[in-house]
């Protein structure tokens, strides 16, 4: 299904000839992440390509924003156990501020039940994102419990993260 967006984007799923830009756009758009993360959590590239095959052969499924013809922001999707989670959310540098990654959180919300969201303690900026959407942050105790039950991340993750939960769900 495809949905068209006000700023004359389209919302649509994202095919598997849709993969090397799913992955630009990861790669490019984690730069933010740079400057906050520890040293030892960063990598190069940010998403190897073996990665994000790996992630969609586990079951995350990626909606994509094209806009004249190409993607410049992915959202995936994961059903694990009693929620979904919100996996992979980027949008390409050029497009971040123009709505992009409003627009695929709302679309996404429409047909998902409860959503959590992992992101690192330090991206003031995702956080925020997400707290503008409803979504709260969930307390230390509880979200690195939820880490370990919904996310296979190392403890060193789950160190530097938290987990924002959607408006109504139960955690």
């Amino acid at each position: 299904m495809h949905e068209k967006h006000p700023s004359h984007g389209v919302i649509r799923p994202c095919r598997p000839q849709d993969t090397a830009r799913i992955l630009a756009i990861i790669n490019a758009a984690a730069e933010a992440y740079r400057p906050v993360l520890p040293a030892d959590l960063w990598r190069e590239p940010y998403m190897p390509a073996a990665e994000l095959d790996h992630e969609i052969a586990a079951g995350v499924v990626f909606t994509g924003y094209e806009m004249a013809g190409a993607l410049v922001g992915v959202m995936g999707l994961q059903a694990v156990g009693d929620v979904e989670l919100i996996r992979h959310a980027y949008v390409a540098p050029e497009r971040q501020g123009h709505g992009v990654g409003g627009a695929l959180l709302d679309h996404i919300r429409r047909s998902a039940g409860p959503m959590l969201v992992g992101t690192w303690a330090a991206a003031d900026w995702a956080i925020g994102f997400y707290e503008r959407h409803g979504f709260r942050l969930v307390d230390p105790e509880r979200k690195a419990v939820l880490l370990r039950t919904y996310w296979t991340v190392p403890e060193r993750q789950i160190e530097t993260s938290v987990v924002l939960a959607s408006p109504g769900a139960q955690v």
